[in-house]
């Protein structure tokens, strides 16, 4: 049997940053992927440009929109606009043009990619990993790559990420045509959906139109017909449009360990994605890159294990999002505070736009804004 040297287990964002660094270093590596070609994914699509340093090659071939504004809405009125800084700070992607487009450079730099590989075991044995599919398939490997999103069950089996997952409840619909909505300029609506908020974020001739809700014990039950009957029309969309996608997507929740043992936990699986914004493409691709860096060092001898991953995400990924997330619990609770003070105030929405650029992290505002919050919450 061939041993590879990686195998990655999902080919979405994150998997396929990941083949590609590794192959590039002369890994034999191996993407499974369970389905037997790339479906359009329940994503809104958007990303910093800031991606873009984590690639040798040129991203802006499967970029549909370039994002020069945002609007903020509260109950579709009290509008906000703010533009973003850069020349091209926010980018709107397919997911499955982004996941297609990277899997290719992972393949034409010397990945393998093996379709309708549903994993069902994973085992060490000795200093190899053993992996088998439910049609009996069975590889063996040096390190595996967990990267199969959200409802990956390998976190918790191999004790790694956090201990308790906490999920936002997503709806997304894709549209045809691009509506009321302004080109170059994304939207985002608070006030319609209970701790959480909607988004429209153009493509070419299409967009993306999502809601989500980030606190709660009842995030499931989203009133999501009632929801769209107001929002859609406001976008210049009959209700009734597009095909509704429901999707329960792991949030950051707290520092963990993210590696053992020539085992790497990267994307969703890990849990990275931003808790107040939803962002979760350039923590996939960051984590990706990381993951290829820190397993390269491994398999060459220049490191005893792969502490160096878990140690750069928390570094670089990870403490901003402790602050977002202390932003998220106070923002929605009291969403309308929220706005007034997280977004209203003159300096405020190009603060989101420089987080939503990647130029800036929440730790950069968090202390701030938590304290007129509080403050403010309390009077109330």
């Amino acid at each position: 049997m061939t041993i590879r040297d990686v195998i990655i287990i999902g080919g979405g964002a994150s998997g396929s940053t990941a083949a590609y660094h590794l192959a590039k270093n002369k890994h034999k590596v191996t993407i499974l992927e369970k389905n037997s070609a790339h479906l359009i994914k329940p994503c809104g699509g958007g990303m910093s440009a800031a991606v873009q340093q984590w690639f040798p090659f040129d991203l802006s071939p499967i970029v549909d929109e370039i994002i020069e504004k945002v609007e903020f809405t509260w109950c579709l009125n009290d509008r906000v606009i703010a533009d973003l800084p850069g020349s091209s700070p926010f980018w709107i992607v397919k997911r499955e043009n982004l996941d297609l487009f990277l899997i290719n450079e992972a393949i034409d730099s010397g990945a393998e990619v093996l379709t309708s590989f549903n994993v069902i075991n994973i085992k060490k044995f000795n200093n190899l990993w053993k992996i088998k599919a439910i049609d009996g398939r069975e590889l063996e490997t040096k390190a595996v790559v967990i990267a199969d999103g959200s409802n990956s069950p390998w976190s918790q089996k191999f004790k790694l990420g956090p201990n308790q997952l906490h999920h936002a409840s997503t709806y997304s619909i894709r549209l045809q045509g691009n509506g009321l909505l302004k080109k170059r300029t994304a939207r985002f609506e608070f006030g319609l959906v209970k701790n959480g908020f909607a988004w429209a974020f153009p493509l070419k001739d299409e967009i993306n139109v999502g809601v989500g809700t980030f606190i709660g014990d009842n995030q499931s039950s989203i009133p999501i017909e009632g929801i769209l009957e107001k929002l859609l029309p406001n976008l210049g969309f009959n209700p009734k449009e597009g095909k509704k996608q429901k999707a329960s997507l792991r949030v950051w929740n707290g520092h963990h360990s993210l590696n053992g043992e020539g085992i790497i936990l990267i994307g969703d699986a890990a849990s990275l994605c931003d808790p107040f914004l939803a962002e979760g493409l350039r923590p996939a691709i960051l984590s990706g890159y990381e993951a290829a860096k820190s397993l390269n060092m491994w398999l060459k001898g220049d490191i005893e294990n792969l502490d160096s991953y878990s140690i750069a995400i928390k570094k670089k990924w990870g403490y901003s999002m402790a602050w977002a997330k202390r932003i998220s619990q106070v923002f929605y609770r009291f969403p309308k505070i929220g706005y007034n003070l997280g977004i209203k105030r003159p300096t405020a929405p190009k603060r989101i736009a420089q987080i939503l650029s990647g130029e800036m992290g929440y730790e950069d505002i968090a202390q701030r804004v938590l304290k007129r919050l509080i403050l403010r919450s309390k009077v109330n």
